[in-house]
């Protein structure tokens, strides 16, 4: 984990190219150890119910698409509540999103497990700001 500023993150979107990109940048500059792709909220979900009891297991950070089929980024946010406190309390949230909704914005700002919302594409610079 040596000069890394996360061990693992989990990359929450059902564009393969945009997961590709923004995994290829996490490695970059050095974010996370382990990125960990998910292509739907539903099968994003399985994973951190699976790794539940083991910490090790779970996302420092996840980047969750807003914009998603079946299940959106907002959908996720519900489901993820009913999840164990270890779990809620381990993964911070970032909400992306390729649009310049207000109402979106304001969505995300609003719930408590969102630490910050973003715009795509990720950037090294927007990376660097992450706290």
């Amino acid at each position: 984990m040596e000069n890394h500023r996360y061990r693992k993150a989990l990359l929450i979107d059902d564009n393969e190219i945009d997961n590709f990109i923004n995994k290829k940048l996490l490695l970059k500059t050095k974010f996370a150890v382990d990125i960990v792709e998910k292509k739907s909220a539903s099968s994003a979900l399985e994973y951190l119910r699976a790794s539940a009891n083991d910490p090790t297991a779970l996302p420092d950070i996840i980047f969750l698409d807003i914009m998603m089929p079946v299940m959106d980024g907002f959908d996720f946010l519900d489901e993820f509540d009913k999840l164990p406190d270890s779990t809620k309390n381990d993964c911070r949230i970032i909400m992306l999103s390729s649009t310049e909704s207000f109402k979106d914005l304001n969505r995300a700002n609003s719930n408590k497990y969102v630490y910050k919302f973003l715009n795509k594409p990720l950037t090294e610079m927007v990376l660097a700001a992450i706290q």
